[in-house]
């Protein structure tokens, strides 16, 4: 997996290439950060916490195939 800074918005968002899938990975707090013009990290994270645990608590069947392990091994 590569690592690779993204720019949307003019801001940064982490991404992972995935060689193996042929798939890009992106950050979800990065993304969020962007979509909500919040520059500080820990609201960011705050508020996907927010939306997953929401999701979850509606039923969403994305609600447990929302995060994924992007780590290198």
């Amino acid at each position: 997996m590569k690592n690779k800074i993204q720019i949307f918005e003019n801001q940064p968002v982490r991404a992972i290439w995935d060689e193996e899938g042929e798939k890009w990975w992106f950050s979800i707090i990065d993304i969020i950060a962007v979509l909500t013009d919040q520059p500080d990290y820990t609201k960011a994270r705050n508020y996907w916490k927010w939306l997953k645990n929401r999701l979850k608590a509606e039923g969403c069947e994305l609600g447990s195939e929302l995060v994924s392990n992007t780590r290198p091994h």
